[in-house]
């Protein structure tokens, strides 16, 4: 398994500040970050944002290429990002969740403290299948074929590659000291987007080469 410390190459404080960071999407021009009654559109160049979606949003993001999917809960919505209404709703996997991707025609969603990803049916909300993982999952996304997740337990966080059928770590970016992951996500090439927790905070973190 390869490690390496992560580089993280800018911060984006969200107002206001000490809002807490759930989630986070990037939908290919600006990030979106979950923020408890709120989805809130961060340009990723100027740092500012740009726009709200009032939703409950406690939780992981995603983006499909049309539509943003957040946890609110025991659910998962479905939102038109243009108008900001919830198009229809799923329940989450047993109940709760954390992180949230989209891939392959289906939904990742991470479960913290039961340490697994499920890969979700979108219509219905149904398991096609579970990733085992040893820590807390935090956050999820894919790289290309590539799948990665957060971590945060015992206020320590890295961001880790997993092989996507046996779960075992391939590779593995440490965070500083004290510095925590709550919501993940891509530019789909050398960047991660990290939600900070409560400090407000979406941190982008390069992706090492190989």
């Amino acid at each position: 398994m390869k490690k390496a410390p992560a580089e993280i190459v800018r911060e984006y404080q969200l107002p206001p500040d000490g809002e807490r960071v759930n989630g986070v999407s990037y939908d290919g021009r600006n990030i979106w970050a979950a923020v408890g009654d709120t989805l809130n559109a961060v340009d990723p160049k100027s740092g500012k944002t740009v726009r709200s979606i009032g939703v409950p949003a406690h939780a992981g993001t995603a983006f499909d290429g049309k539509h943003l999917f957040q946890i609110a809960e025991d659910r998962i919505q479905k939102i038109d990002p243009d108008s900001g209404r919830v198009l229809s709703t799923i329940p989450t996997p047993e109940g709760g969740a954390a992180g949230l991707a989209w891939a392959e025609g289906s939904l990742w969603v991470g479960q913290h403290r039961a340490r697994k990803i499920h890969q979700l049916d979108p219509r219905d909300g149904k398991i096609l299948r579970t990733i085992e993982s040893k820590r807390f999952v935090t956050g999820v996304t894919w790289v290309g074929s590539e799948l990665w997740h957060a971590t945060w337990e015992n206020e320590q966080s890295d961001i880790r590659r997993v092989d996507p059928q046996s779960g075992d770590v391939l590779e593995q970016i440490d965070m500083p000291a004290g510095v925590v992951v709550s919501g993940l996500d891509s530019n789909g090439s050398d960047t991660f987007f990290c939600g900070g927790g409560s400090s407000g905070k979406i941190r982008a973190v390069r992706k090492p080469k190989r």
